[in-house]
């Protein structure tokens, strides 16, 4: 299979990483044109549905390259791979998940995540109602 052309490359959003005065936010804009697929698309509607459950989220760039959003804490991040985008909770192990929307990394005791395929439905309001509690947890005095 033949790789897509993207609008940005990985070269460019490593060079925009390292340029003083860019901020997270551009980064994950970049990330998503880079993908230029349906991984860019899912990490577009994840993100908008995270910024959607939580208006005070906020943005990070890590490890070299992976999208977090925060509130309080680290609520989840926006992995992207060849054949799933990965939403990984940092402490979803203690989330209620009445839905059933984490799918992998469930034998641990901290994190849960949600791999989500190409052509796949994000049940949208189970995913903001998930990250509003993570926003809770992390918030709790």
């Amino acid at each position: 299979m033949k790789k897509a052309t993207t609008t940005v490359s990985k070269e460019k959003i490593d060079s925009m990483q390292a340029e003083e005065g860019v901020n997270a936010s551009e980064l994950i804009d970049a990330r998503i044109k880079e993908l230029s697929d349906w991984r860019g698309e899912t990490l577009a509607r994840v993100r908008a549905l995270v910024k959607q459950a939580d208006p005070e989220v906020v943005e990070q760039w890590k490890w070299r390259g992976v999208p977090v959003w925060s509130h309080g804490g680290i609520l989840c991040t926006g992995e992207t791979y060849k054949k799933v985008v990965k939403m990984t909770f940092a402490k979803g192990a203690s989330l209620e998940d009445p839905t059933g929307l984490f799918n992998s990394s469930l034998e641990g005791n901290t994190r849960r995540a949600i791999d989500i395929h190409e052509g796949e439905r994000i049940d949208e309001e189970a995913l903001k109602a998930l990250i509003r509690a993570a926003v809770a947890l992390n918030t709790r005095v």
